[in-house]
């Protein structure tokens, strides 16, 4: 809408793990069987139908939302053109040496039995846990022995050394001994090692399991220990265990204790608070594993893409998540990128069984390269999603070939995602982009909040609190739940779903709807020609809309610009229903449905039609149903963004500019006058409970500019307060037995006499007083206690002083009333 052209690339990843597991549990439902009963080709089969029949569930949430994609470019991270841009990556990289095969230390969850990136891993701190302390007997020095402390007694069946600080005087005789390992009896040594061990803690004597530990891992390559795996991938204890083999680990560590405590080894027992690293997808707790696996070597590739964002060429929103960006990339690891999936992209490697070498390559290997050998298999593995989702800036363009959609998109303006994934993709694509395109893939990251569900947990399949936006755009369609997430998009706010609220928003759109329908009944005669102002004879109410209208597209244009939703929509929200519609369409049914003034009905026309054409164009982008449907019937002219000049849809149409000339300073103090008097009359006749059909004569006490706001534009207020007369004077005094308001530079006198009755209102004005004062004493406790100011939000407490100033002013008013006509 503002002429530029625009791409928004539709697609998804495949989910590799998560799609696995989905298919396998259905296979094993339907047919009693697993992955491995069908063998490999069959299952990646069945994943194809279960994507096609299931996979475009977002595609159509995406479309039913009115998401403004390009469909026909829609990309799928396994499509032919995808994979071979994965390809050339993976072979480019294992070229440059920065892919690489090693045997090392790995996360692998038992239950999807596969390697995890440490981002793959979500820990659970605070997990109340045990700590035990085993005693290990120093070799040859009967009596002497060095106390470990650990939470997974179990895998002292793997230790292969214990470490001291070398500084600690408590054991520098020992170090180059050995300590008796409890239970085996195996004989291990003592090494010094000031990384790992820290004096201060506990006995200053730590447990080496290089095999089950990333310390101990690293630990380990230090001092060349040997490193011993205890448990296999289903996570039960191998052979090296002897008499506690083939049980679960966790069976293992109750076994391991109890002869602990029988032989004498154990010398104590604590609570102890720890982190345990669980599956992200399936929340088995994860198992540190010894395992063959493929690594990206990050840190290369890390360094361009922090200077991206420490240049400015990159711009991350909101701006707190930077500092996150920085420390995750500055201490990155090693990504593991294979996985023991079947459904992915199969790694490009070929072992041949003649001679061992390894071939990588872009075309399937039928020959050994090195001996030439047909003795050749591939690797089994499959790369992990995020590997596949890193290129996705470019590989949807047509990378490797310098397609024209590739020089003409890349690099994209905005990045837009969830906060949660800044490492999982858009740390990988800062990498990935720079590495193979030379430049950063974007030029700025939005990163939005998290929508929870009503009592702020994380929507879950598993908890069973998954909202479907397809549910809710069929019950009260996409533009409430549309506008509703714009008005809560508050930056570094995550926000819990409110369906009462969506309902809610259902009313704005209501309310837009029929206030087109109104002005649609007076303006659709128009003649379809171009705003133009100074050929009208603009009223008050004209001008000060005109005026309001231009202060609207400057905020929201700005907030938009910021990234801003939520004060885009909160404006456009204001203007439209505030100002728009309980102001300029109701000063304006005067004229409309005059036909004598001709003039002044022509004028209030043109700016009605003006004023919803503008408001629609501004409203779109958050609404693209309602606004598309009632523009198409609006008699204006078809503007279009782009060089074309006009256009049949709003999509195409020009979005609003800024105009500062359209502002009328004048024009608005003098609406204000009047707004404030009519909102105070209309405060008063609510408050004594004057019947609303009931025609008041009003007195107003005002001098030089409201005094002759008023004079001038009386009529204004008496069709909006709904009143029989309006005297204003600069000398006027106080009606016997009358409310009255005080405003800006007016005093404002309603006299009631023989519009209510006075004994009644009285008992109810004394009702009500007592029960603003009792509010307003509750309101002040709390405010006074100084922990709901310091633990409630910011925003709470200010809502809570503007309600009781609010109190406090009706109040005033009240007791005033009582006393006059008391």
């Amino acid at each position: 809408m503002l002429g530029h052209n625009t791409l928004w690339m539709p697609g998804t990843d495949h989910a590799g793990i998560a799609t696995q597991m989905v298919v396998e549990r259905e296979l094993k439902r339907t047919e009693h069987k697993t992955r491995h009963d069908i063998g490999r080709e069959e299952f990646v089969k069945r994943v194809w139908q279960w994507k096609e029949q299931y996979g475009n569930r977002i595609s159509l949430q995406l479309r039913a939302l009115g998401s403004s994609l390009d469909w026909q470019r829609e990309r799928f991270t396994m499509d032919a053109q995808l994979s071979r841009a994965v390809r050339e990556v993976f072979v480019r990289l294992y070229e440059e040496g920065l892919v690489y095969r090693a045997h090392r230390l790995i996360n692998w969850c038992p239950r999807c039995q596969t390697a995890l990136s440490d981002l793959e891993v979500e820990h659970d701190e605070g997990h109340a846990g045990s700590l035990w302390h085993i005693a290990y007997p120093v070799t040859g020095e009967p009596g002497r022995e060095v106390v470990v402390a650990t939470t997974r007694p179990e895998t002292m069946l793997a230790d292969t050394a214990v470490a001291v600080h070398p500084e600690d005087e408590r054991y520098t005789d020992l170090v180059g001994k050995t300590v008796t390992l409890p239970l085996v009896g195996r004989q291990i040594p003592v090494v010094a090692d000031d990384i790992l061990v820290d004096r201060e803690f506990g006995s200053g004597v730590v447990k080496v399991t290089p095999g089950h530990d990333f310390n101990d891992f690293e630990t380990g390559l230090r001092h060349n220990l040997p490193m011993i795996s205890m448990l296999d991938s289903w996570a039960k204890t191998t052979d090296v265990c002897g008499k506690y083999a083939g049980v679960d680990r966790f069976e293992a560590r109750k076994m391991v204790l109890a002869d602990l405590e029988v032989e004498g080894f154990l010398r104590k027992t604590e609570s102890h608070s720890l982190s345990i690293g669980k599956c992200q997808r399936c929340e088995t707790i994860v198992e540190p594993m010894l395992s063959d696996q493929w690594f990206v070597r990050t840190k290369p590739l890390a360094e361009p893409a922090v200077a991206a964002v420490e240049d400015g060429r990159v711009r991350i929103i909101p701006e707190s998540h930077t500092k996150t960006y920085f420390h995750w990339m500055r201490n990155i690891q090693d990504w593991c990128i294979s996985r023991q999936l079947w459904w992915g992209h199969q790694i490009p490697a070929w072992y041949c069984r003649t001679c061992g070498h390894v071939n990588v390559s872009r075309e399937d290997v039928t020959a050994c390269a090195a001996c030439g050998s047909k003795e050749v298999v591939r690797d089994e593995d499959v790369l992990d999603t995020w590997f596949s989702s890193a290129l996705w800036p470019f590989s949807t363009l047509g990378w490797p070939e310098d397609t024209p959609a590739l020089k003409t998109f890349y690099p994209t303006n905005v990045m837009e995602t969830g906060y949660d994934i800044l490492f999982f993709w858009v740390a990988r694509m800062m990498m990935m982009g720079m590495k193979f395109m030379g430049e950063p893939p974007f030029k700025t990251v939005y990163l939005h909040g998290m929508v929870l569900d009503k009592h702020g947990q994380k929507m879950s399949k598993v908890k069973g609190n998954v909202v479907d936006p397809l549910d809710v755009t069929q019950e009260v369609g996409a533009d409430s739940l549309r506008f509703y997430l714009a008005v809560m998009s508050g930056q570094e706010r995550s926000l819990r779903f409110d369906m009462e609220r969506v309902v809610g928003y259902r009313n704005f759109i209501n309310k837009v709807w029929n206030a087109a329908r109104f002005a649609l009944n007076h303006i659709s005669e128009l003649p379809a020609e171009p705003f133009s102002p100074q050929t009208l004879v603009l009223s008050l109410a004209d001008r000060w809309i005109l005026s309001r209208l231009a202060q609207t597209v400057s905020r929201v244009s700005s907030a938009l610009e910021e990234y801003r939703f939520d004060i885009a929509a909160d404006t456009l929200y204001h203007f439209f229903w505030h100002e728009f519609c309980d102001w300029y369409i109701e000063m304006v049914k005067t004229p409309l449905a005059d036909d004598t003034h001709t003039e002044r009905k022509h004028a209030a026309m043109r700016v009605l039609a003006h004023a919803l054409d503008v408001s629609l164009r501004l409203l779109h982008p958050i609404m693209p149903y309602v606004t598309e449907e009632l523009w198409q019937k609006l008699p204006v002219p078809r503007h279009s963004a782009s060089m074309s000049g006009v256009t049949d849809t709003i999509v195409l149409a020009s979005y609003p500019r800024p105009d500062a000339e359209s502002r009328d300073e004048q024009a608005e103090r003098e609406m204000a006058a009047i707004q404030e008097t009519v909102t105070a009359i209309r405060t008063i006749r609510s408050e004594t409970r004057v019947p609303p059909a009931a025609k008041i004569a009003v007195v107003v006490r005002a001098d030089g500019f409201v005094r002759a706001t008023l004079e001038r534009h009386a009529s204004y207020v008496t069709d909006l307060a709904r009143l029989e007369s309006l005297t204003v004077s600069s000398d006027a005094s106080r009606p016997r037995a009358s409310a009255t308001a005080v405003v800006q530079g007016a005093a404002i006198y309603v006299p009631l006499e023989g519009l209510i009755d006075f004994e009644q209102e009285k008992q109810q004005l004394a009702k009500e007083i007592a029960r603003i004062e009792s509010y307003v004493a509750a309101t002040r406790k709390k405010l006074g206690n100084e922990s709901f100011v310091s633990r409630a939000p910011a925003e709470v407490v200010q809502t809570e002083r503007e309600k009781i100033a609010a109190a406090e002013a009706s109040l005033e008013r009240l007791r005033d009333t009582l006393v006059s006509i008391g």
